[in-house]
């Protein structure tokens, strides 16, 4: 979506939401150069913003408390194994693993995450260990099948390129990269 039709859909709303303030601050950072009918758009938002005739809704806090608890388990553990033999293990994976079985324990507020982690001690520290060690069990015992597989955040844009590039030639074979 391009500046100018968020900001109108801003002014028909009167509101910005996160997902279109992020929109417009990635439009910005990748662009080399903003039109003047873009600079007007975001003056155009900017003054609807001072004067009050658009809000920024604001953006929910909260936390799954669940994560922090299986990350030190699995941290803990995996230091372990890793200090005990020549296994190298992936703490992201691990961790992946174990979540997807184990209930989400989400907190709003520094008091409800307290609350969280009592309970999750209380009533699921047991289970938060056999799902990691089970994760762990996993992982040791996996194929090496996808050895290409690429770990999610961590691709350059020369990489999404080359992605894009093998996609359009696997698909649209007889695709022409010039520009005749």
């Amino acid at each position: 979506m391009s500046i100018q039709k968020i900001v109108e859909q801003a002014l028909q709303d009167g509101y910005l939401t996160p997902a279109m303030e992020a929109e417009v601050g990635r439009i910005c950072n990748t662009a080399s150069e903003l039109s003047i009918e873009e600079y007007m758009a975001l003056d155009r938002l900017m003054g609807s913003l001072l004067t009050g005739e658009v809000v920024v809704l604001p953006r929910k806090q909260f936390i799954n408390v669940m994560e922090e608890l299986v990350l030190s388990a699995a941290i803990a553990r995996v230091a372990e194994i890793e200090a005990t033999s020549d296994q190298t293990l992936d703490v992201g994976d691990i961790a992946a693993y174990a979540l997807n079985r184990l209930p989400p324990l989400y907190a709003t507020t520094e008091e409800g995450a307290n609350f969280q982690r009592n309970k999750a001690k209380e009533e699921l520290d047991e289970l938060i260990g056999k799902q990691v060690e089970e994760a762990i069990g996993r992982y040791l015992d996996r194929p090496e099948f996808y050895p290409e597989r690429q770990v999610l955040g961590k691709t350059s844009g020369s990489e999404t390129l080359s992605q894009v590039s093998s996609l359009l030639e696997a698909y649209a074979p007889r695709f022409e990269t010039s520009g005749n």
